[in-house]
């Protein structure tokens, strides 16, 4: 059994394609000029809105951050560029958001920490962040609810909550009770490639990592709540976008527009960025809130604006340490 990107990458292509094309029906439809007059009424807002990120990052890096025990815990400002890769991969590169929980993992190893803790933080930083979003993503909802006076929806809202609910205590349960080791096993079993074996035996002390880790009660609470901290920051820069193009709103709207879009991102994880389907999402929403559909997708632009600005630097960042790494690896060689 090999492993074959090969196969993956036309699939990625194909579904960034599909959303480009998406967003330029939207874009088209809504008329290039409004949604280009909605871009550049920010103004001001744009370079605030990207800056004002670095609090939603920060938050998000206490949440790694305090996961790690404290004997293997690397520095905070090391961790916040970490997160700050790790994001930018996310969001730049087809990799869906797995592969920058894989990059900041691997930086977190590189900084000195075991690897199955480095592993066992990212992993609980996941299943936390999917408790959280699920919780954020219902308060949204019943904000919308509230809003637009829609209660019919409010059963179909409660069976997909408690089915989200479901599935996270199953993953939860997974984790603590061994679920690396078990696929370790399964993979031995099938898998013909040594490299495939050395993996899996990595397995158990993967599911040591994220027993250690969940042992910590106060530290998980703690990220739970940081966790809760960076989606009312994401929300908050949300609020300044809304009020850049021109829109006195309220908080609540501004919390509506993040659930909803976040969520939407999570759904489609396996489309690179969620590109179309987040402005589609924006423009759904904003409907419900009287918000104008060129003024919606211009939010979405501005959002990605940011994810540029922030995430070209994180990226040229990723390449230098890799670089250094491996300059320093073939002087060590060399050296020897």
């Amino acid at each position: 059994m090999n492993g074959n990107p090969g196969r993956i990458r036309p699939v990625l292509i194909a579904l960034a394609f599909c959303g480009a094309a998406l967003l330029t029906f939207l874009v088209a439809r809504l008329g290039v000029g409004n949604v280009a007059h909605a871009v550049a009424a920010a103004r001001w807002g744009l370079l605030l809105v990207i800056v004002f990120h670095l609090v939603p990052l920060f938050m998000d890096t206490l949440t790694w951050w305090n996961l790690f025990p404290p004997e293997n815990r690397p520095p905070l400002s090391a961790t916040y560029r970490m997160r700050w890769v790790g994001e930018s991969v996310s969001y730049l590169l087809p990799f869906s958001s797995v592969g920058g929980d894989i990059v900041r993992a691997r930086l977190a190893a590189l900084k000195g920490a075991p690897v199955r803790i480095a592993a066992a933080t990212v992993l609980a930083d996941i299943t936390l962040g999917i408790v959280v979003q699920t919780l954020f993503t219902l308060t949204g909802v019943f904000l919308l609810l509230n809003a637009t006076g829609r209660q019919h929806v409010l059963v179909p809202l409660m069976a997909g909550a408690a089915l989200a609910a479901l599935c996270v205590c199953g993953f939860y349960a997974a984790q603590r009770y061994g679920m690396f080791r078990i696929l370790g096993a399964l993979l031995k079993r099938i898998a013909k490639d040594p490299s495939w074996h050395s993996l899996a035996d990595k397995g158990g002390g993967i599911d040591a990592g994220v027993r250690v880790v969940y042992g910590r009660r106060r530290a998980v609470l703690v990220s739970c709540l940081c966790t809760l901290g960076a989606w009312l920051a994401s929300s908050t820069e949300v609020w300044i976008a809304l009020r850049a193009v021109g829109l006195d709103v309220g908080f609540d709207k501004a919390v509506i527009l993040e659930s909803m879009s976040q969520g939407m991102r999570a759904v489609l994880f396996f489309v690179p960025g969620a590109l179309g389907f987040q402005e589609m999402g924006y423009i759904g929403a904003g409907k419900l809130l009287g918000i104008p559909g060129d003024i919606a997708v211009a939010l979405s632009l501005i959002r990605r604006a940011r994810e540029l600005a922030l995430g070209l630097p994180g990226l040229v960042a990723w390449q230098f340490i890799e670089g250094h790494r491996l300059w320093r690896n073939r002087g060590v060689a060399a050296a020897e």
